[in-house]
């Protein structure tokens, strides 16, 4: 039996649920690509706020390779979407929110009974 993934942290949800290709209708876009919270996360630390990939793992609580698996995987389906003009959702994932107080909130179950309810 594989071993329970650890909750990863995350400083901020995503200000945007996602993203489409400019001029094409929605109907006419190719199936959305899923970005997952702790994906758009690393992207975010990595190349937004400039981090090393070290210093991210250690912000996420994470070892460095996994935030390596995490964030190839995120530029992968980043460049899938732009290549293949696909829409991209940033939803789901293994996260919890590290709020500036200093405590954290397990949101990944909450983000899913919210996506439900729309």
């Amino acid at each position: 039996m594989p071993r329970p993934k650890k909750c990863r942290r995350v400083f901020a949800l995503p200000e945007i649920k996602g993203m489409k290709p400019i001029g094409i209708p929605m109907r006419e876009c190719n199936s959305p690509i899923i970005m997952t919270v702790e994906e758009y996360e690393a992207i975010r630390l990595i190349d937004f706020e400039g981090l090393t990939q070290e210093a991210c793992a250690k912000q996420m609580e994470v070892s460095r390779t996994t935030i390596t698996a995490i964030y190839m995987e995120a530029r992968k389906k980043i460049s899938e979407a732009l290549v293949k003009a696909n829409v991209l959702i940033i939803a789901g994932g293994n996260f919890s929110v590290q709020y500036p107080h200093g405590h954290a909130c397990c949101c990944s179950k909450r983000q899913k009974e919210e996506e439900e309810k729309e």
